[in-house]
């Protein structure tokens, strides 16, 4: 039987399944590797950051074992061979190095140092935040959505999908008609049905997301307004109308939550204060009806949070 040979010199596997994170798939495939191949991975493992530079015949030398054997250990991991190998490796390290190796081994800290550090990091980022704002780029935005008929707010991931359900939450109350997503989906149709007078406020830390930046390119073809409030320099940030760029420190510590989200919520009370002072009669007549209607459903008539 021929087979047609793959570049790495062996006949390509069929149904293999694809792993996205090698270092995953190398961990937890230790200890059950045939014996040559555990000789590769103790040799990857003991040389990770220096692979994505080896040639094949690098690491089986490296590893004292034959080239097969390496394109072997790939498949094992899900590769197809050693190119694939070293391309999803060099991915995963990318973005997986300051989680692979201990940093400054420090006891647990108290509940009174895990709060001053939390509340250090977001005094540090809102600062920073602060000394970035262009008060002429906020006005503009606020008068986009004092006039807007609508507006639709999203962002995909943790921090900017809590942020586009908090927008829609802040501006329905303001008499604006707002609804929010963090579906990829979603998002791309319901920015085809906005137009002129219309408002896509988008939430995105990178700038970068491929759906973020696409419904911005969908709902600016049909004449919306887009805002985003994001990374300078980003795909989103030069392509929207109104950006809101601003460049965050991260915290090197990576169990702590990143605080950058509590900087994008201040700005975002900041425009929500803004809009409901241009129009103060309604918002006062608003936000009476909605605080009638919760005493109404539940009773209580004691102090509560006045613009919530």
């Amino acid at each position: 039987m021929n087979h047609t040979l793959a570049n790495d010199g062996l006949p390509p596997t069929h149904g293999q399944a694809k792993v996205p994170d090698v270092i995953s798939a190398l961990n937890r495939m230790d200890g059950q590797l045939a014996s040559r191949e555990q000789r590769v991975a103790n040799y990857v493992k003991d040389n990770i950051a220096q692979i994505s530079t080896m040639s094949i015949a690098d690491l089986a030398s490296g590893a004292d074992v034959s080239t097969p054997t390496v394109i072997r250990f790939c498949r094992s991991l899900g590769c197809s061979g050693f190119k694939e190998f070293k391309l999803r490796l060099a991915q995963n390290l990318a973005v997986s190095l300051q989680y692979l190796h201990d940093t400054a081994v420090q006891d647990p800290p108290s509940v009174d140092q895990a709060l001053d550090r939390v509340l250090t990091g977001i005094y540090g980022t809102t600062k920073a935040m602060r000394q970035q704002i262009d008060a002429g780029t906020l006005e503009g935005v606020v008068n986009t959505i004092v006039n807007c008929r609508q507006m639709l707010v999203a962002g995909i991931g943790g921090g900017s999908s809590m942020l586009a359900d908090e927008a829609a939450n802040r501006f329905f109350r303001l008499g604006i008609p707002t609804s929010s997503t963090n579906d990829s989906y979603v998002l791309q149709m319901r920015a085809a049905t906005l137009g002129p007078n219309d408002v896509l406020l988008l939430f995105s830390s990178s700038g970068e997301t491929e759906a973020i930046v696409g419904a911005a390119q969908v709902a600016q073809s049909y004449e919306a307004n887009t805002i985003a409030l994001t990374c300078p320099g980003s795909k989103l940030a030069n392509i929207v109308t109104h950006p809101i760029a601003i460049e965050l420190p991260e915290d090197p510590d990576i169990f702590k939550p990143t605080a950058s989200r509590y900087a994008f919520l201040a700005l975002l009370d900041t425009l929500a204060m803004m809009v409901a002072t241009e129009n103060p009669e309604a918002t006062r007549e608003n936000l009476r009806k909605i605080r009638a209607s919760l005493t109404a459903y539940h009773g209580r008539t004691g102090p509560q949070p006045l613009g919530d």
